[in-house]
């Protein structure tokens, strides 16, 4: 039924440089610079961000389960798979106009979710998802801070994350980790995580503390993520680890500090040979597998490497143009150029709503109109009382007569 590929190749990069423009804004953030189109992807952020709910099965098997650590695990895992995604990710996603919006439906996952561009200065995602059996609630909003520091480029994306499982009366919040695309100017591009993620189950005081560890000098910890759960007196229940690009395994405690152990010692006897790299993940007996990343499609590499899940996201066909309103992302023509493979149609359009958003902007300066917003309010999130994007209802009613005319 979905698509497993997209209508065209991407272009090379090779013969354009990021660096002549990126020089000139060393140290800025990046929200505020028009890139050239040829260093997108035909997504736009909106999209990129319902990429959370490719493993909305470990929501489910949290839900399943009548453990409240074994529930930790499943969101703990849930958390790390919602950023897997953007490994070799080196394109940019298209930045969301003001009143932009996207909807997924897959009843196949059990879930169906709505994001609005809520912000344009400084440029705010919302989105809301919830479970087809009202078995959950997934939602957040996510506002990117982009900084070029002369060879990388640092998204940090601020944003609390919310899941509510209802069925056991439990909310639980994080942050996402910091991500940076490397070697901006010359070599292989390439993307890291790092920062530590903290995610609390509001209603018993557990915590899951992961860090995301940085490459390191000699590439030794990679992708690696580590962590460990408390539950509400502090106390160490057990360990999780594995790579966000791939898996996740938890272990008892004991076992995973004498393996942190005998693991130091060996490295250190290793020093005088030659450092071997850390692409494997050395899986600690007795551990348990949370979850496992599905293999990307063959031709993932001409496709600005989507996942299967991403290529999917922009289709577009005639039961889901009947139904979705004039501003869901799927109708965005400069994106559906590019992924067509008409790269100056793409690159005129861009260019054309972005005149077209900042003379709207314009008019409603002169006329005192404020921009008011759909889908969502601004409110605080009612488990951490941090400011949030909430839910306003009605999208799912269908009632699209008073959306604006942004394309």
């Amino acid at each position: 039924k979905f698509l497993s590929s997209l209508p065209a190749p991407m272009f090379s990069r090779n013969d354009f440089s990021i660096w002549s423009i990126l020089r000139k804004c060393i140290g800025m953030e990046l929200s505020k610079i028009t890139m050239p189109v040829i260093f997108n992807e035909p997504l736009s952020f909106l999209q990129r961000l319902t990429e959370y709910m490719e493993h909305t099965n470990l929501i489910h098997q949290a839900n399943a389960s009548d453990d409240s650590i074994e529930r930790m695990k499943c969101v703990a895992a849930f958390a790390v798979s919602a950023v897997a995604s953007q490994w070799e990710r080196t394109g940019k996603p298209f930045n969301p106009l003001l009143g932009e919006t996207y909807e997924l439906v897959r009843d196949d996952l059990g879930f169906r979710l709505i994001s609005e561009q809520v912000s344009h200065h400084p440029p705010v995602s919302a989105f809301h998802a919830e479970g087809l059996q009202k078995d959950f609630v997934f939602h957040g909003s996510i506002y990117p801070k982009l900084k070029f520091w002369g060879k990388s480029v640092e998204a940090e994306p601020k944003g609390i994350i919310t899941l509510e499982l209802p069925k056991h009366n439990e909310a639980y919040t994080w942050m996402n980790p910091t991500c940076c695309v490397h070697n901006i100017i010359v070599g292989q591009l390439w993307i890291e995580q790092y920062g530590n993620v903290e995610v609390i189950n509001h209603r018993t005081g557990e915590k899951c503390c992961l860090s995301f560890k940085p490459c390191g000098l000699f590439g030794k910890e990679l992708h690696k993520v580590e962590g460990y759960i408390l539950d509400k007196s502090k106390k160490k229940v057990c360990n999780l680890y594995g790579k966000w690009t791939e898996c996740m395994y938890t272990v008892d405690t004991a076992t995973f500090e004498t393996h942190k152990k005998n693991d130091k010692k060996a490295s250190e006897d290793k020093k005088s040979s030659k450092q071997s790299g850390g692409d494997l993940l050395e899986v600690i007996p007795g551990s348990q597998l949370l979850w496992r990343i599905a293999p990307r499609p063959v031709n993932s590499v001409q496709m600005y490497n989507f996942t299967t899940f991403a290529m999917q996201l922009n289709e577009l066909d005639k039961e889901i143009e009947a139904v979705i309103p004039k501003t869901d992302s799927r109708l965005r023509p400069d994106i559906r150029a590019m992924e067509n493979g008409d790269i100056d149609l793409a690159s005129e359009e861009k260019k054309r709503l972005e005149e077209k958003q900042r003379a709207a902007r314009k008019n409603r300066s002169k006329s005192d109109d404020e921009w008011k917003t759909r889908w969502f309010h601004q409110g605080p999130n009612p488990h951490n009382g941090s400011q949030d994007w909430l839910f306003s209802s009605g999208y799912w009613d269908r009632d699209y007569s008073q959306v604006p005319d942004i394309y």
